[in-house]
C-alpha cells in the first residue's frame, strides 16, 4: 500500500512538472515568431493611402508557415497585403530567417477625425497593433495646386503651368477648365497633355492638368494674376496664377510716309524726315542713330540719340545727308540705323545722285561753241 502511495506521489510530482514545461513550451513557441514594423502610429489626412513595410522574423529551428491576417480594420476602409508582387494571405519563413510583406491602407474620404486601432496577426503566433490617426475631419472637396503658381518673361512668352486636380469626393467627377482672363489673352488647358475644356477624376485620384498661357501681343509689361477654376455641380477649387511681363524690345525705322527713296545733287545736302518707333511693349533707352554711307558722304542726325521712348510711342529724327563732289550720278545706298543694347532696327535708302546746273551749263556753252566753230569754218571756207 505505501508502494502504491509512493507511486502516485511520484506521478503526481511528475504531471506537475509536465504542464508547466508545456505552457513554458507553447509561451515560447509564440514569441518564436514576430512582426515588425518601425512605424506604428501614423498621422494622415482623410483620402491618403499608407504603405506598412512588416517583417515576419523566425527565431525559432524550425520552419513557420504564417497565415498573414488583419483584425478591427475600421469599416469603410480598404487594405491589401502583398509580398514578391503577389497578394497573400501566408508566408513560410526558414529559421532564423525573416520575410518583409507589405500592407496597404486606403483611409476613406468620407471619415471622421480621430485616431483608428487595428493589429496584423500571424496565424495566432504574433501580433502587432497599428494605429492612423485622421488629422481633420474627412470632406467632400477638391483641391487644385501647383509646385510653381509664378512665372516671367516677355510677351512672346508661353507661360506653362503644371497643375493636379485631387478628387477628394467618393464619386467621379467631370471637371470643367476655366480661366478669368481680359480679352486677348489665351488659356489653353490640357489634362494629361490633350487639349481640352473638362477633366474626368475618379473618386479620390489626381489628374494632371498643363495650363499654357499666351499674353496679347501689346501687352504692357507688369504683373497679372490669371485666376482659373474646376468646378462640378458640387464640388469645385480655384487655383491662382501670376504672370510676370517684363516686355518686348521691338524698334522701327522709317519715314512719315514709309518711301525710303530720295535724290541729290553731287557735293550738296539734303535733309530727310526719319521717324522712330517703338513697336514693343518695354520702354527704349539711349536710342543710338547712325549710318553707314558711300565713300566722302556725310550723314548727321539731329537729335544724334533718343533718351527715352516708350511702348508705342514715336519719335521724329532729321538726318542730313551731303553727298560727295565727286560722286557720279547714278543710284547710291545709304543704311540707317536705330539701335539700343537690347534691339536694333535699320532701313536702306536709295538715293539717286544727279548732275550739278552748271554742268548742264557747261555742256550748253560747249555746244554752242562747237557749233559756232563749224558756222565760222563754213562761212570763211565755204566758198572756196
Amino acid at each position: 500500500m505505501k508502494m502504491q502511495m509512493n507511486c502516485l506521489n511520484l506521478l503526481f510530482v511528475l504531471l506537475l512538472g509536465i504542464i508547466p514545461c508545456s505552457k513554458v513550451y507553447a509561451e515560447n513557441s509564440e514569441k518564436s515568431v514576430m512582426l515588425y514594423t518601425p512605424y506604428t502610429k501614423i498621422a494622415v489626412p482623410p483620402g491618403e493611402s499608407i504603405d506598412y513595410s512588416i517583417d515576419v522574423i523566425n527565431k525559432s529551428d524550425e520552419v513557420k508557415n504564417a497565415t498573414i491576417s488583419v483584425e478591427g480594420m475600421p469599416r469603410g476602409w480598404s487594405y491589401e497585403v502583398k509580398s514578391g508582387g503577389y497578394s497573400i494571405n501566408q508566408l513560410s519563413v526558414l529559421p532564423d530567417e525573416k520575410k518583409n510583406f507589405s500592407l496597404k491602407v486606403e483611409v476613406p474620404v468620407k471619415v471622421n477625425k480621430g485616431t483608428y486601432n487595428f493589429t496584423v496577426s500571424a496565424d495566432g503566433m504574433a501580433k502587432l497593433p497599428l494605429a492612423i490617426t485622421v488629422s481633420k475631419q474627412g470632406t467632400y472637396q477638391t483641391d487644385f495646386t501647383t509646385t510653381q503658381p509664378n512665372m516671367e518673361g516677355n510677351s512672346k512668352s508661353t507661360f506653362t503651368f503644371n497643375a493636379t486636380i485631387k478628387n477628394r469626393t467618393a464619386e467621379q467627377q467631370l471637371y470643367a477648365l476655366t480661366a478669368e482672363v481680359e480679352r486677348g489673352w489665351n488659356v489653353v488647358f490640357k489634362p494629361n497633355y490633350k487639349q481640352a475644356t473638362s477633366a474626368q477624376v475618379e473618386p479620390n485620384a489626381t489628374q494632371n492638368i498643363t495650363i499654357d498661357i499666351n499674353p496679347p501681343a501689346n501687352v504692357a509689361a507688369g504683373n497679372y494674376k490669371i485666376p482659373v477654376h474646376a468646378s462640378t455641380g458640387s464640388t469645385s477649387a480655384d487655383l491662382d496664377l501670376e504672370v510676370v511681363i517684363t516686355g518686348s524690345y521691338e524698334m522701327e525705322l522709317s519715314t512719315p510716309r514709309g518711301l525710303l527713296s530720295s535724290d541729290i545733287t553731287a557735293g550738296e545736302t539734303k535733309k530727310i524726315d526719319l521717324v522712330v518707333k517703338n513697336t514693343g511693349s518695354a520702354e527704349l533707352k539711349d536710342v543710338q542713330l547712325s549710318a553707314s554711307k558711300p565713300v566722302d558722304w556725310e550723314v548727321t542726325f539731329d537729335p544724334a540719340k533718343v533718351v527715352k521712348l516708350g511702348a508705342g510711342q514715336t519719335t521724329s529724327v532729321i538726318a542730313t545727308v551731303k553727298a560727295s563732289k565727286k560722286a557720279l550720278p547714278g543710284d547710291y545706298v545709304t543704311k540707317m540705323e536705330a539701335k539700343t543694347p537690347e534691339v536694333n532696327a535699320t532701313a536702306d535708302f536709295r538715293i539717286s545722285v544727279k548732275t550739278p546746273m552748271i554742268w548742264g551749263w557747261v555742256g550748253v556753252l560747249i555746244i554752242v561753241l562747237v557749233l559756232g566753230g563749224v558756222y565760222y569754218l563754213f562761212r570763211k571756207y565755204g566758198r572756196r
